[in-house]
């Protein structure tokens, strides 16, 4: 299955390749961008979640008869 080129580590038969830079790197830059939106959204909901506030609270910005 694993075809045996290159370094890696084989076990029972398959071979794992170590990642190129650039998946390493894409990865963690991914990994960053998810922990900002993770971050950015509990600062936003937390209120929320935590049961400080309800969700409908503090919308009064939409004067448009709506």
């Amino acid at each position: 299955m694993g075809g045996g080129h290159g370094e890696g580590s084989t076990y029972k038969g398959i071979t794992i390749h170590p990642p190129k830079r650039w998946h390493a790197v894409t990865g963690k830059g991914l990994c960053a961008v998810m922990w900002f939106w993770v971050l950015y959204r509990a600062k936003q909901d937390a209120p929320v979640v935590l049961g400080w506030r309800h969700p409908w609270e503090g919308h009064d910005d939409h004067g448009n008869g709506h």
